[in-house]
C-alpha cells in the first residue's frame, strides 16, 4: 500500500495543527510548475478566448480541434504515466492546468472532464493492456473521453443504477442495456466509462467505445449555461462490449466511481478558483473605466469592500486547492507505475474529505465572485458583450457537478465520524481538551500571526465540541440528521479555508518578512474575520438544537466569550480598502 510520506492522514486538520514543512502553497511552485502554467495560460489566451463565441454556439468540431491542440502541448497528458504517452506529472500540475483552463467556459468543461474522470479510471484501475490501448491516444487527444454514471433514477444515489450487463452465451461480450443522462462530451467522445450492473446486481465499470454496436446518443440538451459543452444522453440497447473491456473487478465499480470522483471534485475546485480569479480581473478592469458622480466606480468605498471580499475568498480557495494538491501528490505520486487497484482505491479515498471541501468552497467562491462581478457591472453585467452574464450562467452548474454541494456537505462529517469509529481519534478526549481551551481567557503571544493561529484553533475547537454534542444527542441516528451534518460541514469548511490561508501566509512571512507579505496578511485576516463569524453562528445554532437545558446557556456564553477574543483589531473597513487599492494598482501596472 502507498504510504503517506508526510504522516498526515485525511481529515487530520479537524483535530490537529498543520506543520509548515508539510504545507504546499503556490509560493512553492517549481520552475516546471510555472512553465506549464504559462503554457496553459497562453493556450487559453491565444486559442480559446478568441473563439469564445463559436464555442458558445456549439461548434463542436472546433472544440475537438482545440482539444487536440491542447494534446499537442501536453495539456491533456499531465496525469497519464510516461510509459503510456503521458507526462506523469504531479497533482500540483493538475491543479495549475485546471486553474488556467477554468475561465474557458464550455471548452474548459470538456477539457477537465476528459483529463480527469474520463481518463483516470483507466490510469488507476485499467489492466496493462487497457492502459496500452487507450492512454496514449487520450494523452494526445486522438481519443476523447466521457464518464457515464448518472441515470434518470440514479443521480447522487449512483448505486441505484438500472443499467444492466449480461454476459453473452459465448462468453465473449457483455450486453449492456440502459440510458445514461447529462453526459459531458458525449457528441465527440471516443470512449465512455460506463457503469452497469452485471446480472442486475453487481455494479461494475466498463470501457465502451463509440462504435460498439448498440450505442447511440440522444439529442443535445438545451442548457442554462456551459452551452459550449456537449451534454447528451448515452443510450445502450444490447450494446456489445468485449469482455476485455471490463474495468476493474465485477461488483467493484463503486470503488472506481466514488474514488475517481474525489479527484473530480478536487479538479472542479481548481477550475472554479481559476474562473473566480478571472471574474475579479474583469471587475478590476470595468470599475476603473466606468465613472459615476464624477468618480470611478473603483473609488467608492462600497466597491472596495466588495473587491476586498472577493479577493480574500479567492485567496482562501487558492490556498485550499494547493494545500490539497500537495496532500494528494503525497499519497498518489507513486501510483503511476502500479497495477495494485486496492492501493489505488485506498490512496484515492485518503483525502476524500479535503476534496469535498475543495469542490464546495471552490464552487461557492465562484458563484459569489461572479454574482458580485455582475453587480459591479450594473446594467452592463446583463449585456452579452461584457461576458459577465455568461460567466454568471456558467458558474451555477458547479454546485451540482461531481455530487451536489449538499451531498458533499453530508460527506464531510460522515468521513470524520467514520475515522472516530475506527478508533483513530478519541472524540470524548478531544471534546474535553477543546472545552478547556475555549475556557482560556487570553490569547497567548507565541510569534508571528499568533492571534490568527489561535483563532484558527478556536474554530477547530468549535467543530470538535459541536461534533461531540451531535453524537451525544443523536447517537446511531446521527447520519439521518442532515441539518446537523450540514452545519458541522460548514464549520469544517470554515476551518480548512481559514487555516490554509493563515498558515500559507505564515509560511510566506517567515520566508520574506511582514513588510513584503502585507497583502497576504490582510487577505488572510479578512477571510478569517468572516470565517470566525460563521463558525460562531453555526456553533450557537447547533448548541441550541443539541445541548440540553441548562447546559445550552452556559455553552453559548462560553462560545461567545471565546470568539470575542478575536474581534478584528483596528479598522476592518480600512484594511479592506487597502486590499482593494493594492489590487487596483496591481491591475493598472499589468496594463
Amino acid at each position: 500500500m502507498q504510504q503517506i510520506k508526510s504522516g498526515i492522514g485525511g481529515a487530520a486538520f479537524l483535530v490537529s495543527k498543520p506543520s509548515l514543512d508539510d504545507l504546499f502553497t503556490p509560493e512553492d511552485f517549481t520552475s516546471e510548475h510555472k512553465m506549464i502554467g504559462k503554457t496553459a495560460r497562453q493556450f487559453l489566451e491565444k486559442e480559446i478566448i478568441p473563439i469564445k463565441e463559436e464555442i458558445e454556439n456549439q461548434d463542436f468540431d472546433l472544440i475537438v480541434k482545440k482539444l487536440r491542440k491542447a494534446g499537442e502541448l501536453g495539456l491533456l497528458a499531465h496525469s497519464i504515466p510516461q510509459e503510456y504517452g503521458g507526462l506523469g506529472l504531479d497533482k500540483i500540475t493538475k491543479a495549475i492546468v485546471g486553474e488556467m483552463i477554468g475561465p474557458s467556459s464550455g471548452y474548459g468543461v470538456a477539457h477537465s472532464n476528459h483529463t480527469c474522470i474520463a481518463t483516470l479510471p483507466i490510469t488507476y484501475f485499467g489492466t496493462p493492456e487497457q492502459k496500452e490501448k487507450y492512454l496514449p491516444k487520450m494523452a494526445s487527444g486522438e481519443f476523447l473521453g466521457a464518464y457515464c454514471l448518472t441515470e434518470p433514477n440514479a443521480g447522487s444515489d449512483a448505486l441505484a443504477s438500472q443499467t444492466t450487463a449480461t454476459l453473452n452465451g459465448s462468453g465473449t461480450h457483455y450486453i449492456l442495456n440502459g440510458t445514461k443522462i447529462y453526459i459531458t462530451n458525449a457528441v465527440f467522445s471516443d470512449t465512455f466509462i460506463v457503469y452497469a450492473k452485471v446480472d442486475g446486481t453487481k455494479f461494475t465499470a466498463f470501457i465502451v467505445e463509440k462504435d460498439f454496436p448498440g450505442l447511440s446518443l440522444g439529442p443535445e440538451e438545451k442548457k442554462m449555461g456551459i452551452k459550449g459543452s456537449s451534454t447528451r444522453s448515452v443510450i445502450l440497447e444490447d450494446c456489445l462490449v468485449p469482455v476485455e473491456n471490463l474495468l476493474g473487478e465485477i461488483g467493484r465499480g463503486h470503488v472506481i466511481a466514488l474514488n475517481v470522483l474525489n479527484l473530480g471534485r478536487f479538479n472542479l475546485g481548481s477550475a472554479c478558483m481559476g474562473a473566480a480569479k478571472y471574474s475579479l480581473k474583469k471587475v478590476l478592469q470595468f470599475t476603473q473605466e466606468r465613472r459615476q458622480f464624477n468618480k470611478r466606480i473603483a473609488d467608492f468605498p462600497a466597491t472596495k469592500e466588495k473587491v476586498a471580499r472577493m479577493a480574500s475568498v479567492i485567496y482562501a480557495s487558492e490556498s485550499v486547492q494547493y494545500r490539497t494538491a500537495g496532500l494528494l501528490e503525497d499519497v498518489l505520486g507513486g501510483l503511476y507505475d502500479s497495477f495494485d487497484s486496492k492501493a489505488a482505491a485506498t490512496s484515492l479515498s485518503e483525502y476524500a474529505l479535503e476534496c469535498a471541501i475543495c469542490k464546495v468552497l471552490g464552487s461557492e467562491t465562484l458563484d459569489y465572485s461572479v454574482d458580485e462581478a455582475l453587480q459591479l457591472h450594473g446594467g452592463a453585467g446583463f449585456i452579452k458583450e461584457y461576458n459577465i452574464e455568461q460567466m454568471y450562467r456558467d458558474s451555477r452548474i458547479n454546485r451540482i457537478f461531481e455530487g451536489t454541494n449538499e451531498i458533499n456537505r453530508l460527506l464531510i462529517p460522515t468521513l470524520f465520524y467514520r475515522r472516530v469509529q475506527k478508533g483513530e481519534w478519541n472524540l470524548e478526549e478531544l471534546v474535553s481538551a477543546s472545552l478547556r481551551s475555549l475556557k482560556e481567557r487570553s490569547v497567548k503571544d507565541s510569534g508571528l500571526l499568533f492571534k490568527e493561529r489561535e483563532a484558527v484553533d478556536t474554530i477547530r475547537h468549535l467543530f470538535i465540541v459541536s461534533s461531540g454534542l451531535a453524537l451525544k444527542a443523536h447517537g446511531a441516528e446521527l447520519m439521518e440528521e442532515q441539518e446537523t451534518l450540514m452545519r458541522l460541514a460548514d464549520l469544517a469548511i470554515s476551518l480548512y479555508g481559514a487555516e490554509s490561508a493563515v498558515y500559507r501566509t505564515l509560511k510566506a512571512v517567515q520566508e520574506n518578512g511582514e513588510e513584503k507579505e502585507k497583502i497576504k496578511m490582510d487577505l488572510a485576516r479578512s477571510f478569517l474575520d468572516e470565517a470566525m463569524w460563521e463558525a460562531e453562528r453555526h456553533t450557537r445554532i447547533l448548541i441550541s438544537q443539541l445541548a440540553p437545558d441548562p447546559d445550552a446557556e452556559g455553552l453559548t456564553k462560553l462560545v461567545m466569550k471565546a470568539c470575542c477574543r478575536f474581534a478584528p483589531e483596528g479598522s476592518a473597513f480600512k484594511r479592506n480598502r487597502e486590499i482593494a487599492d493594492h489590487y487596483f494598482t496591481e491591475h493598472e501596472g499589468a496594463h
